[in-house]
């Protein structure tokens, strides 16, 4: 699909996708339960259900993983002759470490010279509502998706813990498809396309 039909449409859902990022942050989606309540991490998987349901996916599900999160999944079948895109992303964020510290609101949206600020506003969270943005102004523009949509979007990456890892060799046709985008980062700069090639390990360490 042209760009310059896909920038109108993007450009008119942007009040939505700020009101989207802002229910989204509030969630204090932390996914350890001995620094935040699991209940906000139950309310962000339920937020992520409703929403990729009302955008025409299929049997959205948030589903259990063996490590206690949960990991919402649905799909669209792609048109005869169409590839599958996997969407990925996670509504679970780091532990706002030193919040008192924090200039502004850790779990609430706040706009400053044009920037928006909140816990997971330019990574997590702010890619699941870039995905949910990219599927209503395909919808808007095309009618309709040109391909086949599969989710997943996990709920304890920022703790390390394998919950999705366990998940995916129970659940390879649920997830298979052609092309996966695996969204979990902030552009470089305002306007610059960032694609991520190399990425870091992790240790988790109980001090």
């Amino acid at each position: 699909m042209p760009v310059d039909q896909l920038r109108p449409a993007v450009h008119g859902l942007m009040a939505r996708a700020k009101q989207d990022l802002a229910e989204l942050v509030a969630f204090k989606s932390v996914a350890d339960p001995k620094q935040f309540p699991p209940e906000e991490c139950e309310k962000a998987a339920d937020w992520v259900v409703r929403a990729f349901a009302a955008e025409g996916l299929q049997d959205v599900t948030a589903s259990p993983t063996p490590d206690g999160s949960k990991c919402v999944h649905g799909h669209v079948p792609a048109p005869d002759g169409a590839p599958t895109v996997l969407l990925y992303s996670h509504y679970d964020v780091q532990p706002p470490l030193g919040e008192d510290a924090w200039d502004v609101p850790v779990f609430e949206l706040t706009e400053r010279d044009g920037r928006w600020y909140g816990r997971g506003s330019a990574d997590c969270k702010g890619n699941i509502v870039m995905h949910l943005t990219a599927l209503r102004a395909l919808r808007e523009a095309n009618g309709g998706y040109p391909c086949g949509i599969k989710l997943i979007c996990e709920g304890s990456e920022e703790q390390g813990t394998g919950g999705l890892e366990a998940f995916v060799p129970e659940n390879v046709e649920l997830l298979r498809a052609d092309t996966i985008l695996v969204v979990d980062t902030g552009n470089f700069a305002v306007g610059v396309p960032t694609l991520t090639t190399t990425l870091r390990g992790m240790t988790s360490v109980d001090v």
